[in-house]
């Protein structure tokens, strides 16, 4: 497998509110029964039906790689994605940061990063290591896991870094369409989730928050719950508790609303995990059908509402093995998304694909239309 060159597609396609909102995410975060179900469907307020499956296939982790990039863009350009967050502090930005100029209808985001998690290729912040020294190694390099992150850097420190990714993006001549979070590592603990929502409302950029009824993650969490029971034999069958990651995260929707940005009703995060059964070998026909039929059975299970559907698609090849040795899941993420099955699954359901790009303008006009009245 060799990866393609960059291609060029046919010529496509208010700040802070208030400083009590941001300040009563502190009590907003304390745990408390909160409603599992929001009605009406964010997805509703935004202007949709209230039976509408509205969906952003989501490619994490551009600018990580050339094969990053080619696989993100073929996705969008060829497929059903229909967006991408890129890693600012790592070295194939530039490559991919050409294209988004030459192509800006393009919808790109920043997938925040605060970690850098391979052994053979690192990266360090982007404020440098003396202004966030919290935030990275002995070696300079940010932190490999999020936990190391947690332990050791400062609010101000994890804010000051994602300003300053999101300035660089500006600077080098892009404007991202939302933010979003490598690892997940922004929602670690309260005090990252405030600096995020933070930064979110007060640069008006859309925020990855998943504050609806979150059904596919919910099976998530819960699907992790039962898998850690299992191995203490203490499965049963019973039934388990509200996932506490879950607990906050209405009143975490409700606040990110109230600051002007919109919300999702849910996000899917498990095909990172999806792997071909035991014996099979990993080609393009085996990987190919595998993801198409994961994604397909993710999308007829959806409620409604807007779901984010996280992916990785790259088009990895023997080069991308020396960064990870996760190239056979994201190239099928690729060769799904590019799959003419996958997109009949997507008309035959019904569902409607959209951008954040698309989620910014709607909830912009209804905030002109509520100060209009």
């Amino acid at each position: 497998m060799t990866a393609q060159p960059l291609r060029s597609p046919s010529p496509p396609r208010t700040l802070f509110r208030r400083r009590t909102l941001i300040a009563s995410l502190v009590t907003a975060l304390v745990p408390a029964a909160f409603a599992v179900a929001q009605e009406p469907t964010y997805a509703e307020r935004l202007g949709w039906g209230p039976e509408d499956r509205v969906v952003i296939f989501h490619v994490d982790d551009a600018g990580m790689s050339h094969q990053s990039n080619v696989g993100a863009i073929r996705s969008i350009e060829e497929g059903v994605a229909t967006s991408m967050s890129v890693m600012m502090p790592c070295g194939w930005v530039p490559e991919l940061v050409e294209y988004l100029k030459a192509y800006p209808e393009t919808d790109a985001g920043l997938h925040l990063t605060l970690t850098s998690e391979w052994d053979g290729y690192r990266w360090p912040p982007v404020l440098g290591a003396p202004r966030v020294p919290g935030l990275v190694d002995a070696g300079g390099h940010l932190w490999g896991n999020v936990a190391q992150v947690v332990g050791s850097a400062t609010p101000d420190e994890v804010e000051a870094e994602i300003r300053a990714q999101i300035a660089k993006a500006r600077a080098m001549g892009f404007e991202p369409t939302h933010l979003d979070s490598h690892m997940g590592t922004l929602f670690a603990t309260p005090a990252f989730v405030e600096r995020y929502i933070k930064v979110g409302v007060e640069t008006g950029i859309p925020i990855m928050m998943p504050g609806g009824h979150n059904t596919a993650l919910r099976k998530q969490y819960h699907d992790e719950m039962r898998e850690r029971l299992e191995r203490r034999g203490e499965w049963h069958g019973q039934e388990l508790p509200e996932p506490p990651e879950l607990v906050p995260a209405p009143a975490m929707g409700r606040l990110v609303w109230q600051g002007g940005l919109p919300v999702l009703d849910d996000l899917h995060n498990t095909s990172y995990g999806w792997r071909l059964p035991e014996g099979v070998e990993p080609t393009d026909e085996s990987l190919g059908a595998m993801k198409v039929e994961r994604y397909a059975q993710a999308l007829r299970e959806l409620r409604p509402g807007v779901t984010m559907i996280i992916l990785h698609a790259t088009d990895a090849d023997d080069n991308f093995d020396h960064i990870s040795g996760s190239g056979p899941s994201r190239r099928g993420d690729m060769l799904a998304m590019i799959a003419p099955e996958l997109r009949e699954v997507v008309e035959e359901e019904g569902i409607i694909l959209t951008t954040w790009r698309e989620l910014g303008q709607r909830r912009r006009q209804l905030e002109r239309a509520a100060t209009s009245r």
